[in-house]
């Protein structure tokens, strides 16, 4: 596929994704004026309040003139807060785009080492102490070891905060400070699942015939598997974690309310609740175009890891 057409299926899904969330949205149950006015308000104010927002127009319309809207940067004024959406999105990304990335980098921190080492290991010790840890963190939720890791590095220790964000002016180390508990919260189930993933790409890539001609040659088992079965397990790892960030970025919903961290996942929360949909649109629009940036990105890495990938699906067997 050439990148040219790469381009195009972006473009279509982003698309597609946009029209998703704005029908999402309308099918809603609630009237978004009548809850901004209550119940009681007079038909005159919120018939006014329905065409001063726009809702009297036709659906097409509305849609048309938010996508263009959204093509420059324009995702229209929250009824909330009575500020652009895009000066919201922007704050609130500070907060959590950070805490995604350090998520992932928890995750394969941890998750390379482990699986590397379990499939070194395989059928040993250390494989199965690797695989139950994984097991178990697979099984924890999130939010009980959120505020797990509150009581015992808050509560009990106190060695962190138990909550809030202080702000990037504070400095890096207050804010990244700040960020630690949340992002080892969020990011303990994915690097129980990429450990595994990574233990069995790698178990398969030592099968193959170069692996045993490596080990032939004199080389050891774990030099082999670094510089021979690692890079030819890329493919499937870095998928993984790409799909991961989209994983993280959803899942910082819940994370960000239990740390009380003012970033989309709860900003999301709150339009949810307060019904401001062109904030709920937004945020949603940019989580979605940041997962299939970001998978597109680790989709080019892979291919480029992996040259028999580069005229396959993924999705596909690789003969």
């Amino acid at each position: 596929m050439t990148l040219l057409a790469r381009l195009g299926q972006l473009a279509l899904t982003l698309f597609l994704a946009s029209l998703l969330i704005f029908l999402a949205m309308e099918v809603l149950p609630g009237d978004p004026a009548e809850v901004l006015l209550g119940i009681n308000a007079d038909p005159a104010a919120l018939a006014a309040l329905r065409e001063e927002m726009g809702l009297d127009r036709p659906l097409p319309v509305r849609f048309l003139d938010w996508l263009g809207g959204v093509v420059t940067g324009d995702f229209g004024t929250s009824a909330t807060y009575d500020v652009p959406v895009a000066e919201l999105i922007l704050e609130r990304a500070a907060v959590s785009v950070p805490l995604a990335a350090l998520g992932v980098a928890l995750s394969v921190g941890v998750a390379l080492p482990a699986g590397l080492l379990a499939a070194i290991s395989r059928g040993r010790a250390a494989d199965h102490a690797v695989t139950g840890a994984a097991q178990l963190g697979l099984s924890v939720p999130n939010v009980w070891l959120g505020l797990l890791l509150i009581y015992v590095f808050a509560v009990w220790l106190g060695v962190a905060p138990a909550g809030g964000f202080p702000g990037w002016d504070a400095g890096a180390g207050a804010a990244l400070g700040a960020l630690a508990l949340p992002a080892v919260a969020l990011a303990a189930p994915q690097a129980a699942i990429l450990t595994r993933i990574v233990r069995t790409a790698v178990v398969e890539a030592m099968d193959e015939d170069y692996v045993a001609l490596a080990r032939a040659k004199g080389r050891s088992v774990e030099a082999a598997v670094v510089r021979h079965a690692l890079p030819n397990a890329w493919a499937p790892i870095l998928v993984i974690v790409g799909l991961q960030f989209g994983f993280l970025v959803a899942g910082a919903i819940v994370i960000e309310t239990v740390f009380s961290l003012p970033g989309l996942g709860r900003l999301l929360f709150q339009a949810v609740a307060q019904r401001d949909v062109p904030v709920v649109e937004g945020v949603v629009l940019v989580v979605v175009a940041t997962v299939v940036v970001v998978n597109a990105l680790c989709d080019g890495l892979a291919r480029a890891a992996n040259p028999r990938l580069r005229d396959v699906s993924l999705s596909e067997p690789v003969g």
